[in-house]
């Protein structure tokens, strides 16, 4: 028996190996958790086929890596959205816009049906985000970014006022989760699950924050502050979760309500003063633009 041919077919199998590998492990390892036990012998070969399937695509990381960077230098779609940000922008703020009406309406249905101000606040909330992209996608559809700079700035403000109406519904939520000790349970898995999308968009969203300030369009600013608002709020509704569905018994229920507050007033004061700041700094443009045009008349 060749070895080293042996061991280079098991540590590098073909593609389709791979991709198979994949949904097969998942479902394993997932229905032995949920279904079968964690110390049945079919646990221990999902466990076992799991980790040698996340072996292997470690493995094949430096050569996915090279796969995308030659298709995003040589596929023309692929250029032109890495070329234009107005493009990204926009298909993003379509696509957050139908989630939050859809989102919005499912909240607002809930309340009838449960007949409950809790999803009234989230219903709320999600409506707010989705009137703020209407705003931001009516103009981006018209105008490239920098080109009605007034514009823009004047709509930036908006939705600075506009998540300050935000932070009522934001304290209604922490208010039921508190007083009426509202809160979420779901199975391990979906929890985990939800910290893994939750602590993706968190960070994405603040990488975006920063990253979209270069372009000086008071618009993408916007437009990525709401992406940051609604990842502050999934951050608030994973702490409720995890606090339900990771507690043993160790911790008093005077404890999780403090942790649960906390992260409440944290995310409200983030609201709060992201909001103040682009009033502020829209009205202080506006101001600028404002002297500028005057003295251009004299």
């Amino acid at each position: 028996m060749d070895w080293k041919k042996t061991g280079k077919a098991l540590l590098f199998p073909h593609i389709a190996i791979m991709i198979i590998l994949v949904p097969v492990a998942t479902v394993l390892l997932v229905g032995s958790m949920v279904f079968i036990g964690t110390e049945s012998p079919i646990a221990i070969v999902s466990y076992v086929l799991a980790a040698y399937t996340l072996t292997v695509w470690c493995f094949k990381i430096p050569h996915i890596i090279k796969f995308f960077k030659d298709f995003k230098n040589g596929n023309k779609y692929a250029v032109m959205w890495q070329a234009d940000p107005r493009l990204r922008v926009r298909i993003s703020l379509y696509g957050s816009l139908l989630w939050n009406i859809a989102y919005a309406l499912f909240q607002l249905w809930l309340v009838f049906y449960h007949h409950t101000f809790w999803f009234c606040s989230l219903g709320a909330y999600y409506a707010c985000l989705a009137v703020m992209r209407f705003f931001l996608v009516s103009h981006t559809r018209k105008f490239a970014p920098g080109e009605k700079m007034k514009t823009e700035l004047v709509k930036y403000r908006a939705c600075g006022w506009i998540f300050l109406a935000m932070n009522l519904a934001l304290s209604l939520i922490v208010f039921f989760m508190l007083y009426w000790n509202r809160t979420f349970s779901h199975h391990m898995i979906t929890a985990i699950a939800m910290a893994a999308y939750t602590f993706t968009a968190f960070s994405a969203a603040i990488v975006n924050v920063v990253k979209y300030k270069r372009y000086n369009s008071p618009i993408f600013s916007a437009a990525k502050a709401i992406s940051f608002a609604s990842a502050c709020v999934s951050m608030l509704t994973l702490t409720s979760t995890l606090l339900t569905t990771f507690n043993d018994g160790s911790m008093s229920a005077f404890e999780q309500k403090f942790m649960l507050g906390s992260v409440g007033v944290a995310v409200s004061v983030v609201v709060v003063a992201m909001a103040i700041y682009m009033i502020v700094q829209s009205t202080k443009k506006l101001k600028e633009l404002k002297t500028e045009v005057k003295y251009a008349k004299q």
